[in-house]
């Protein structure tokens, strides 16, 4: 039996994935199938996150978080993504790509009014960037906001926003200038404002009872006091929030790629075929082993990441390798899982299926694998490959 030694954790983080285990096992995971059939996640579960200190966890202790440092924040990840990346994709939005968001760029009275209501679970908040007709080239957005006399217009459209239509408010990045990165500006706006509407997005792949929502903003208006960071400042915002994201949704594919490996170990035990298990052929051992260093691999560069963060120093590039790694590495540990599994691989009487669905899109979301690859070769070269 291999021994797992993760000799960077703490006993402080060792209890601290512990908890989050015990909680995932007795709130998520029995309910899982049924949330993904239903397309649909209870909104009572947003209480529970919080009430475990789940949504706000890595936010500062003075606006009601929980003040956890990036490695710990990544057990609670990796542990979600183990249970079900529906409610992963709750905590990562909250805490990461709007909480930690407005804590870096916020004034101070913007945090106290959008990040104490995360801690309680009175609010949720959503980020963003994505439109119909613009993806990866982020610096291509058209989403406008005009001057109105002190404030500001918005209208456009957004896609494949997660919390679109549960969150309370929304980091809405828009085109306050000309053409390229200089011309964006981040907003918060409130989702109830006159002209603001979310349409759920139903018959996703996978993470299917995770809210996702199409938004579109018609003459929407802000005070200037709702701009985040300066204006023009809004693709930096946008760039910062997402090597956090990334952090975080490489975290949840770890837990992906170990739900599988612990599936399939205890499915090959059991399985007989041959008179004997499948467990004791060399091909079923060979699928368990490149799973298992799959894993062992996308944890240990995520942690780099976070350490990384942990101690003050830049990690756009240590970001990009974990989510391009561990994002692909759970891809290929569910396409494993389902094979080790075989027919009952291929129906959701095991969670090996629903792994598969849910780890692919984390291949295109929060920046695509060859995105990803772009970045790890401008560290390299120095040479732009962007536009």
């Amino acid at each position: 039996m291999i021994r797992r030694v993760d000799f960077t954790l703490s006993s402080e983080q060792e209890l601290i994935r512990e908890s989050a285990r015990e909680f995932c096992e007795r709130e998520i995971q029995p309910f899982a199938r049924d949330w993904d059939r239903a397309e649909e996640l209870p909104r009572e579960l947003v209480g529970k996150l919080a009430g475990a200190g789940f949504l706000a966890a890595s936010l500062p202790e003075e606006l009601g978080g929980g003040g956890l440092d990036s490695v710990s924040y990544t057990l609670l990840c990796e542990e979600l993504g183990r249970a079900d990346s529906s409610v992963r994709g709750i905590v990562s939005v909250s805490n990461g790509l709007f909480g930690k968001t407005v804590a870096k760029w916020g004034t101070p009275d913007q945090r106290e009014a959008w990040l104490p209501p995360l801690a309680s679970g009175e609010a949720l908040g959503c980020y963003a960037l994505t439109e119909p007709g613009c993806g990866s080239d982020a610096a291509a957005l058209a989403l406008r906001a005009e001057r109105d006399g002190e404030g500001w217009a918005l209208t456009g459209s957004k896609v494949f926003i997660t919390l679109g239509s549960w969150a309370s408010v929304a980091i809405v990045f828009a085109r306050t200038g000309g053409e390229g990165p200089r011309g964006i500006t981040a907003f918060l706006v409130p989702t109830d404002a006159e002209g603001f509407e979310a349409r759920p997005m139903k018959g996703k792949l996978g993470l299917r009872a995770q809210d996702t929502a199409e938004l579109s903003l018609d003459g929407v208006r802000v005070p200037d006091s709702a701009r985040l960071g300066d204006e023009g400042q809004g693709f930096k915002v946008a760039m910062s929030a997402l090597d956090n994201g990334r952090i975080s949704l490489a975290a949840g594919c770890v837990g992906i790629a170990q739900g599988c490996l612990e599936t399939s170990v205890a499915y090959a035990r059991e399985r007989e075929a041959f008179k004997r298990p499948i467990a004791g052929f060399q091909l079923v051992q060979e699928l368990l082993a490149e799973m298992h260093v799959d894993t062992e691999a996308a944890r240990l560069l995520t942690w780099r990441a976070a350490a990384l963060a942990d101690a003050g120093k830049p990690y756009t590039t240590e970001a990009a390798v974990a989510k391009w790694f561990a994002s692909e590495a759970s891809v290929r540990a569910a396409n494993a899982a389902v094979q080790v599994l075989g027919g009952y691989g291929y129906v959701d009487e095991y969670p090996v299926a629903k792994y598969l669905r849910d780890a692919r899109v984390t291949t295109l979301y929060e920046g695509t694998s060859q995105i990803q690859k772009l970045i790890v070769g401008r560290a390299l070269t120095g040479e732009s490959a962007f536009a």
